[in-house]
């Protein structure tokens, strides 16, 4: 007897004369590709076909309400019968009276990946896989109802559940209300039902009178869409060595990929390079989600990328990503809105942009392609040690106020992590080894109008990428180099090209003939024009913040450049690119050509006294020498001896600000110096000892004194622990007093005391001194852990990482300033904000009475020491504690 069948009762059940639906007789798909799809099925009620490829059949289920990316939702899903491969191509309807009358939508597409043996999944009734599709992704399982008693029913009842991972969380809008339309034909529901549609051989097409029934690439927009803006040339960032201090900053994840301007309306999307190239083609998957955003036209700025399996943007794999149908896996991280619905937001503040851009993107799913790329208010230096930790191509810092330019600006900065740039392509030199074309390329930049020589490059190159560079190079053939430097050795044997082809290489520093060291490819930039390939070398940080730090902004009077300074976290990197020396007195002066008024302050040559740091109160620089003269006693302790960090403001609090941690030569001898070692290499960085160290401070302009965790007497053995509980600004100040009493009972129960402080920010710092015996990692590690366990079990009221997106009603415990290098405001410091508000210490005991986390300014710092009866922190040094690590591994 033959086996019977899988499609039998599919094909029982449909009169093939009369419908569209493929019978399967004839099979155009062939098995064993694991398909995935979802039919949008409006027949007698609404429901969406959920269809996994097995043994050559789609299983099938119908789910009444759709999916959801909510694990608490159960979705109905009701066994139906198998249905041929053929059929998730079918887009149309099935005409009224037929079985499944109504309108059929391809909704969703994809591959799916079994956990497990599907079949034994099938029979026991529990079938877990992860899906890969354009809207749907991650882990998913099917579970099969057990009838209740007495109960007979035809139906066999399965539940869809999506498990948890890091696609799955609660929808503000569902994903099947967000994506409405087609992912093959990009029409909607009412499209498709209007009879637009046929089918053929090589299945749906879509019928336009106007087009002669060409397929139909993109969805029509309703008649409010308005058309598309046109392109406008994007903003770029200025290369620094430093993340900009201060609130006046925002700073998002740069992203290694291709620069992207969406512009959208009419009902059409485009997408341009930088330079305003068409890639809509290249681009062609991310065409459809654009298409589906809330709005009649828009034009969008961001970067189009694809991520490898931990999550970093990986240029490469963007390369082989792209190419005929539109590339698949392409994510679009978007960082600014430029039009929305016929208005030009180029001149409103970033900030705002970027609200208007959240809310425009507020239900894409998590799991993409479009995604919203936020940013963190301040703590620059913070996020940027967080990037190098998780080895991200870098940051980018943008002035918060700032409007959009379609320049090179000063206002947005980018500081990497690693070492890469473009390169012309200006030869090649053959290779040894069988079916590999050449061995290396040779690399130049530009220098005014002519190319010199900058290294060659001869990793990274595997099968495609030899593929996609070696036609390139045999097309470009030419007798001469285009740069007349190339050493004699190289130009023996190597054959050159004409120099219009730009590549990407990362590479680990320069050599002192000015030549590439461990040089890698990472792809050829299509997007860039040859003429732009120069040497990138960072700006001075205090120079391009002093300067460009806001529109309009200048460069402070006596400002000289100063030699290159790179964080403390920034992997160590080979000799830089020869340059003209920087001239002495680097440092960024306070000084105006008529030095009036000098005077002398503990030994300390102070110039202009009476100038106005602080312009809210009329606060001098002599007045804030004053504060910190009569604050020595509680300050000195704090901070005499630590390496530092500083927040310089030559012209106040009002003027231009920057953060400064390595050493410039013109700085008072008050200020000492240390040599810190560094990854692969070593700066100076500056302590002070004494009083007259406060003084110099004041005189070089710095508004904010920040501090290491150790001494430099015992640099890699932290004394002090520092939770900074920094809340969302709508929070109240009563909920940050209650999460610091919360973690001061917490350190309690592990054998810790602690000490409170208003931050003369937002929030609170809860210090714990610790007595030096264990090293950074245990300090840091021992600082996340505690900050997590309090995230995890209180996630509506604490979260542990900078998100400011989810941020919102809730607290961050950041433990990010126990790092080595990391600093945290001083005790007593001023802050460079208006009215010259102070970091304040106070006690546990007066705790509740806090109004503000800014209770002091050095206008009422007299007034308030003069009422305290005992200082707020008595015994801070007296505390001999350490981590109870021994006690935490005991108690695991």
């Amino acid at each position: 007897m033959a086996a019977k069948d899988p499609l039998d009762t599919y094909r029982a059940k449909r009169d093939f004369s009369r419908t569209a639906e493929p019978s399967g007789a004839e099979t155009r798909r062939k098995a064993g590709g694991n398909r995935y799809l979802i039919q949008k099925h409006a027949a007698t009620r609404l429901h969406y076909d959920f269809r996994l490829e097995l043994d050559g059949v789609l299983l099938s289920w119908a789910v009444t309400r759709g999916p959801s990316y909510d694990p608490a939702d159960r979705r109905l899903a009701v066994h139906t019968e198998d249905h041929p491969l053929d059929y998730g191509d079918f887009e149309g309807t099935i005409p009224k009276g037929e079985y499944g009358g109504g309108t059929v939508m391809l909704w969703d597409e994809g591959t799916w990946e079994p956990v497990g043996d599907p079949h034994a999944g099938m029979a026991k009734g529990d079938l877990k896989f992860i899906l890969h599709g354009e809207r749907l992704k991650g882990k998913w399982v099917l579970v099969r109802m057990k009838p209740r008693k007495g109960e007979r029913s035809r139906a066999e009842n399965w539940l869809l559940i999506k498990e948890r991972d890091e696609y799955a969380g609660p929808e503000s809008k569902p994903v099947i209300e967000r994506a409405t339309t087609s992912v093959r034909s990009g029409r909607t529901m009412e499209e498709i039902a209007a009879g637009n549609v046929e089918w053929t051989r090589s299945g749906a097409q879509v019928k336009h009178r106007s087009d002669e029934g060409k397929p139909a690439k993109q969805k029509a927009k309703p008649a409010k869409s308005s058309p598309a803006p046109k392109f406008v040339a994007p903003q770029l960032a200025t290369l620094v060595d430093e993340p900009p201090a201060g609130d006046a900053w925002v700073h998002e994840i740069k992203y290694d990929g291709y620069r992207a301007l969406a512009a959208l309306g009419g009902g059409k999307a485009t997408i341009y390079t930088r330079k305003g190239l068409d890639w809509t083609e290249r681009f062609g998957s991310l065409v459809r989600p654009l298409l589906d955003l809330p709005c009649g036209s828009a034009l969008l700025d961001g970067e189009v990328t694809v991520s490898d399996g931990a999550g970093h943007t990986d240029f490469a794999a963007l390369q082989a990503a792209m190419g005929p149908g539109g590339g698949k896996g392409l994510d679009y991280h978007i960082f600014d809105l430029l039009f929305l619905d016929g208005e030009d937001l180029r001149d409103l503040p970033l900030v705002e942009r970027k609200k208007r851009l959240q809310i425009l993107l507020r239900d894409q799913p998590r799991a993409g392609p479009l995604f919203y790329s936020d940013h963190i208010v301040g703590h620059g230096d913070e996020m940027y040690r967080q990037a190098s930790e998780m080895h991200l191509e870098g940051i980018v810092s943008k002035r918060a106020d700032a409007p959009y330019r379609s320049e090179r600006t000063k206002t947005w900065l980018k500081i990497k992590t690693a070492m890469g740039q473009e390169f012309i392509i200006i030869g090649w030199r053959p290779s040894d080894v069988a079916g590999r074309p050449f061995s290396s390329l040779l690399l130049g930049v530009r220098e005014g109008e002519k190319v010199v020589y900058a290294g060659r490059v001869g990793s990274g190159f595997g099968e495609r990428e030899l593929a996609t560079v070696w036609p390139e190079l045999e097309k470009r053939a030419v007798k001469a180099p285009a740069a007349e430097d190339v050493p004699r050795e190289i130009r023996r044997d190597a054959k050159f090209v004409r120099p219009d082809l730009v590549a990407e290489i990362a590479f680990r520093g320069w050599t002192d003939d000015r030549v590439v060291r461990q040089a890698a490819f990472k792809g050829l930039r299509k997007d860039k024009s040859a003429r732009e390939v120069v040497t990138e070398i960072p700006k001075d940080t205090g120079k391009v913040i002093a300067a460009g730090g806001r529109p309009g902004g200048r460069a402070a009077k006596g400002e000289a450049g100063a030699g290159r300074r790179r964080p403390a976290t920034t992997p160590g990197k080979a000799v830089d690119p020869p340059r003209a020396k920087a001239p002495q007195g680097g440092l960024t002066a306070i000084d105006t050509d008529r030095d009036t008024g000098t005077t002398q302050i503990e030994g300390v040559r102070v110039t202009h006294p009476d100038r106005i740091l602080f312009p809210g109160v009329d606060l001098t620089k002599r007045a804030l020498i004053d504060y910190y003269l009569a604050v020595a006693d509680r300050i000195l302790p704090h901070v005499a001896g630590r390496p530092l960090s500083i927040v310089r403001c030559p012209d106040g609090a009002a003027g231009d600000c920057f953060f400064q941690k390595h050493a410039n030569a013109g700085f008072p001898k008050a200020f000492k110096p240390i040599r810190i070692k560094e990854r692969n290499k070593s700066d100076t960085y500056l302590y002070i000892e004494d009083v007259a160290g406060l003084v110099a401070a004041v005189q070089v302009g710095v508004l904010e004194l920040h501090i290491w965790g150790s001494h430099v007497a015992n640099l890699e053995q932290p004394d002090r622990i520092v939770f900074d509980f920094d809340p969302d600004e709508d929070l109240d100040f009563g909920a940050v007093k209650r999460a610091a009493t919360d973690m001061r009972e917490r350190l309690r129960s592990l054998g810790l005391e602690s000490f409170v402080m208003a931050s003369g920010g937002k929030g609170l710092h809860v210090v714990v001194p610790l007595t030096p015996r264990y090293d950074w990692d245990d300090v840091r590690q021992f600082a996340e852990a505690i900050a997590r366990v309090v995230a995890a079990e209180e996630p509506d009221k604490y979260l542990a990482e900078m998100s400011k997106a989810r941020r919102k009603g809730k607290i961050f415990v950041d433990y990010l300033r126990n790092g080595r290098g990391a600093t945290a405001i001083a005790p007593f410091s001023t802050r460079a904000r208006r009215n010259a508000p102070l970091a304040w210490p106070v006690a546990w005991a007066a705790l509740a009475r806090l109004e503000s986390a800014h209770p002091a300014s050095v206008e009422t710092a007299a007034a308030m020491l003069k009422r305290q009866k005992a200082d707020p922190w008595a015994g801070y040094f007296e505390v001999d504690q350490v981590l109870p690590l021994d006690r935490l591994k005991r108690a695991k």
